[in-house]
């Protein structure tokens, strides 16, 4: 009897646990730069038939196909056809490019190209919706539109060398939806800057100059798009922290390296208790090189034994983002 109950009590905690996780999924969620579409046929007491508008119990109903359909592809029955991860739950990544001209779209999922999967009307992301058939709970996918906030202290800074003579440099890109007017880079000596605060993901982007679009020609990574030209790529990665000990008695220590240019002003390090300069910026994954600056002397990391030679003719500490 002990056994049984015990194994009662470890199914209940299994299926909690099961239930928050597909909880926190249900519907949508955004993953950097995609939308994550999540179905799991537990989330639904019941399905409408397409045709009829007949209701039929979740348990009742065999799962061939899933697919997503919503005002983003004009409730098509069979376009977005989901992945399936298990018996219960389908899934399917959109990249946000897929999404034209709104933030906002109201979509259902239809499972078998016939039952339209009817969300609980307690659910948080759902609203009542007539999507040309009948008034129908939806699920209210927002775009996030704040991906992209400038910042003076912001996490990436884009930065266009020359130009001098140009009257508006933009920066647009899957972060800010492509608009052509809401980034709007400053003046600097000798180029154009914008400091965003960025969430964490992988983005494509351009500078628009005076009207005429063109890739990021500081930065060598480039992704093939839609028209057959290409967008620079941008990966927002994680926090690292740099830390240099003692030069107690220096008045500023600058961080230079290759992810900001090796600009000599940029990034000030903060003198902290125990006799140490510190400094945390979110860097992408890969390999970065970089120098401290104390006082205007550069010197490498005395704590990295990893270094290597930029084909320049300079040692530079290395640092690697995985």
């Amino acid at each position: 009897m002990k056994s049984i109950v015990k194994h009662i009590i470890i199914l209940l905690i299994a299926f909690a646990t099961w239930t928050s996780f597909a909880q926190n999924d249900k519907g949508y969620r955004f993953d950097g730069n995609y939308v994550v579409f999540t179905f799991s046929k537990f989330d639904y007491e019941q399905f409408t038939k397409d045709n009829s508008n007949d209701d039929i119990k979740f348990e009742d109903l065999n799962i061939d196909n899933v697919v997503v359909a919503g005002e983003f592809n004009n409730w098509s029955k069979y376009d977005w056809k989901m992945l399936k991860v298990d018996d219960n739950t389908y899934e399917l990544r959109k990249h946000i490019n897929d999404f034209r001209d709104e933030f906002t779209w109201e979509f259902k999922f239809i499972v078998n190209n016939q039952y339209w999967a009817e969300p609980s009307e307690l659910d948080p992301n759902i609203k009542l919706s007539d999507i040309k058939r009948s008034n129908l709970n939806v699920y209210n996918l927002k775009m996030d539109t704040k991906a992209a906030i400038p910042n003076n202290k912001g996490n990436v800074t884009f930065r266009l060398r020359g130009y001098d003579d140009a009257n508006k440099i933009i920066v647009a890109g899957s972060f800010n939806r492509w608009d052509e007017h809401d980034l709007r880079m400053h003046k600097i000596d000798n180029g154009w800057e914008l400091k965003l605060n960025i969430k964490p993901g992988e983005y494509e982007y351009k500078f628009i100059v005076d009207g005429n679009w063109m890739v990021d020609p500081s930065n060598p990574s480039k992704v093939l798009n839609e028209f057959g030209h290409y967008n620079s790529l941008i990966n927002v990665g994680k926090y690292v922290t740099f830390l240099l000990k003692g030069h107690s008695d220096a008045h500023r220590v600058i961080l230079a390296g290759s992810f900001n240019d090796w600009n000599e002003d940029d990034i000030e390090m903060e003198k902290v208790e125990n006799n140490y300069w510190k400094l945390r910026l979110p860097l992408p994954a890969g390999k970065h090189y970089y120098k401290f600056i104390i006082d205007g002397n550069w010197i490498l990391d005395p704590d990295n034994p990893i270094k290597e030679y930029d084909g320049k003719g300079n040692i530079n500490s290395v640092f690697m983002v995985k």
